[in-house]
């Protein structure tokens, strides 16, 4: 096994936990650690495929990093949505259709 392969196995089973973080909780604090999983995840995979060449290919890293970037906005824009739903409802679980 091949430490590329190794990296993409390892970014596929992080998605997976991320996902399965997102459809499993209503809490959306859960969600957003769900989210950073799998967004990790799909991380790993860019390095992974930018590592199968020699030399290594420098746009997937790019895209790494404005991922990175864009990854940490979104969550402080998520927990602060979190926080406002926990002050005014008293709880951070998306509410259900019938609520």
């Amino acid at each position: 096994m091949t430490q590329p392969l190794l990296y993409a196995l390892s970014g596929v089973a992080l998605v997976g936990v991320g996902l399965l973080g997102v459809f499993a909780h209503r809490s959306l604090v859960r969600r957003a650690i769900a989210l950073n999983f799998a967004g990790s995840g799909v991380f790993l995979v860019l390095v992974a495929l930018a590592r199968r060449s020699d030399p290594a290919d420098p746009v997937p890293h790019a895209l790494v990093l404005t991922g990175l970037v864009v990854g940490v906005s979104s969550t402080a824009l998520l927990l602060a949505l979190a926080a406002r739903l926990h002050r005014e409802t008293g709880s951070d679980r998306v509410p259900e259709e019938g609520e």
